[in-house]
C-alpha cells in the first residue's frame, strides 16, 4: 500500500523495525513469516507460537533461520530483546511477552484463539486477524476490548473481507454510496466434507476439513459477516441470495462481473444499510466487487464516459486477493498510522448460524468447521436472537440433545454446551453489550 511502503522503508533505514510475533504456523502463517522476512523492510518477526513447535522453526527455516526454541515467558522476551528469532509452544507466552508491537494470529480456530488475542490485547499489543471465524463470532467484543487498551484490532489485508473493506473505502471516497459489498466464488456446496475435498487439500498442502469450509459456504458467511459488522450492512436473506451464474457446473465459463448486477438489484436499496452477499460463477475470481450508486447528473455523465455505465448501480471490482502477501501492509497500517484495515462499528449486524450439514441424532458432536455434521450461514442478528440460533462459532464441540432435520438451523436448545469455555463467556459478555 502507498505511503506504508514509505513509513517502513523510514523504519528500516531508523534500525528500528516493527517487532511482530505470530500465532499460528499452518499453510497461511508460513506465507505471512515468509513475506516479512523476504519482502518487507522495517518489520521483524520476532517470534512465532504453534502447538507443533516443529512448524514454527520450518517458517524460519525457510529463509535459513535457526530459531531458539523458548519454554517460558521470560525465555522469549529475552529473545526478542537480544533480536534473536524464537519460537514456542505456548501461544499465551507470546502474546504476553514483553517487546512486540503487534500479534498476527492465524490460526483458524475459536477458543484457542480467543485466549491469545485476548491477551494479547490486554497486554497492549495490536492484533491483526486472519480468523474469520474468532472474528465473526466475537469480532465487535474483541473491538471494544481494544479500543479500551488503546490498541487496534483489525483483520487482514489480503483475505477477500479487507478487499473488500478497502475497495468499499474506495468507493465511498469517489462519493459513490455503496449498497453492495460482493465476493466471487468458483463454487458453492454445503454438503461438501473433509472426504470429498481431501484430494483437493493435499494437492495444496491444506486440511481438508478447512477446504471443505470454503466450499460448504461457512468460510464465504464469515467473511461476509464481518464485513457487515465492518460497514453496518446486513444480508437480504438467511444464506445471502448468492446467484449461481455456473447453474452448479464449475467448468462452465464465467460471466463477466457487470453482468451479474440484475441479480441482486430487486433487493437493492440506496436508502437502506447495503447489503453483503456473493456471487457464483462470476469473473474475475476469487475477487470481490462493490456495487454503488449516486444521484448528481453530472457525476454520473462522467461514470458513463469512463465506461462505468449508465447506472443506476456502479460494479467496482478487485479481480485477486492475495492473502499473505498483504499481511504485513496490515500491521504497518496498525502500528503505524492506527488505522484497522477491517473491523466492527459497532455490535454485531450478522452472525452465522449452525446448518445440519446430514440428519443429526442426539448424541452425535460437531467436531470441526467444514465436517459432517453443519455448515454455516450468515443470519441477521436480529433474527439470530429472535430465534434463539446457534452461532456455528461456538458449535464445535457441542453434543446434539434432540434430532436436528438436514438443512435445518440448530438453537441453542439443540446442544449441550461444554462447561467452562471462553468463547461462551465472551459471547454472553457480547450479548449484554450490544443486544
Amino acid at each position: 500500500m502507498i505511503i506504508v511502503d514509505t513509513a517502513l522503508a523510514r523504519r528500516q533505514a531508523e534500525g528500528n523495525p516493527i517487532r511482530v510475533g505470530m500465532i499460528g504456523a499452518g499453510f497461511q502463517g508460513s506465507g505471512i513469516g515468509l513475506q516479512i522476512m523476504t519482502a518487507t523492510p522495517g518489520m521483524r518477526l520476532c517470534a512465532i507460537a504453534n502447538r507443533n513447535v516443529a512448524s514454527a522453526i520450518g517458517v524460519y527455516d525457510q529463509v535459513g533461520l535457526e530459531p531458539i526454541d523458548c519454554a517460558t515467558q521470560g525465555e522469549l522476551e529475552a529473545a526478542i530483546a537480544a533480536g534473536r528469532p524464537a519460537v514456542t509452544e505456548d501461544a499465551m507466552a507470546l502474546a504476553r511477552a514483553a517487546g512486540l508491537d503487534a500479534v498476527i494470529e492465524v490460526t483458524g480456530s475459536v477458543e484457542f484463539a480467543a485466549h491469545a488475542v485476548l491477551a494479547a490485547l490486554e497486554s497492549g499489543k495490536h492484533v491483526i486477524q486472519m480468523n474469520a471465524e474468532l472474528d465473526g463470532t466475537l469480532g465487535p467484543l474483541l473491538k471494544a476490548k481494544a479500543d479500551a487498551a488503546g490498541v487496534i484490532y483489525s483483520f487482514a489485508d489480503g483475505d477477500q473481507p479487507g478487499v473488500q473493506m478497502n475497495l468499499h473505502r474506495f468507493v465511498s471516497g469517489l462519493g459513490v454510496r455503496p449498497v453492495l459489498c460482493g465476493n466471487i466464488k468458483g463454487l458453492h456446496d454445503p454438503y461438501r466434507n473433509p472426504t470429498t475435498q481431501e484430494a483437493f487439500a493435499r494437492r495444496w498442502g491444506q486440511k481438508p476439513a478447512m477446504v471443505a469450509s470454503f466450499a460448504d459456504g461457512t468460510k464465504i458467511s464469515f467473511e461476509q459477516a464481518i464485513v457487515a459488522n465492518g460497514t453496518g450492512m446486513q444480508v437480504a436473506r438467511r444464506g445471502m441470495l448468492g446467484p449461481d451464474f455456473s447453474h452448479g457446473d464449475p467448468d462452465a465459463p464465467a460471466v463477466p462481473i457487470e453482468q451479474t448486477i440484475s441479480a441482486f438489484e430487486p433487493h437493492l436499496d440506496p436508502a437502506g444499510p447495503g447489503l453483503v452477499d456473493y456471487v457464483v460463477g462470476a469473473r474475475p475470481g476469487p475477487g470481490v466487487f462493490v456495487l454503488g450508486t449516486l444521484e448528481h447528473p453530472r457525476q454520473k455523465h462522467y461514470l458513463e464516459l469512463y465506461k462505468m455505465g449508465k447506472g443506476p448501480y456502479y460494479c467496482f471490482y478487485t479481480p485477486y486477493h492475495l492473502c499473505h502477501f498483504e499481511v504485513p501492509a496490515s500491521v504497518a497500517r496498525a502500528v503505524l498510522f492506527d488505522d484497522a484495515v477491517l473491523a466492527p462499528r459497532a455490535g454485531p449486524r450478522v452472525g452465522v448460524i449452525a446448518m445440519a450439514k446430514k440428519a443429526l441424532s442426539p448424541g452425535e458432536t460437531i467436531q470441526e468447521f467444514g465436517g459432517f455434521e453443519v455448515y454455516g450461514v450468515a443470519e441477521n442478528m436480529d433474527v439470530l436472537r429472535r430465534e434463539n440460533l446457534l452461532p456455528i462459532g461456538l458449535a464445535l464441540g457441542c453434543t446434539l440433545r434432540h434430532p436436528v432435520k438436514k438443512d435445518s438451523p440448530l438453537t441453542f436448545d439443540d446442544v449441550s454446551i461444554p462447561a467452562g469455555r471462553l468463547v461462551d463467556r465472551l459471547y454472553g459478555e457480547q450479548e449484554r453489550l450490544f443486544a
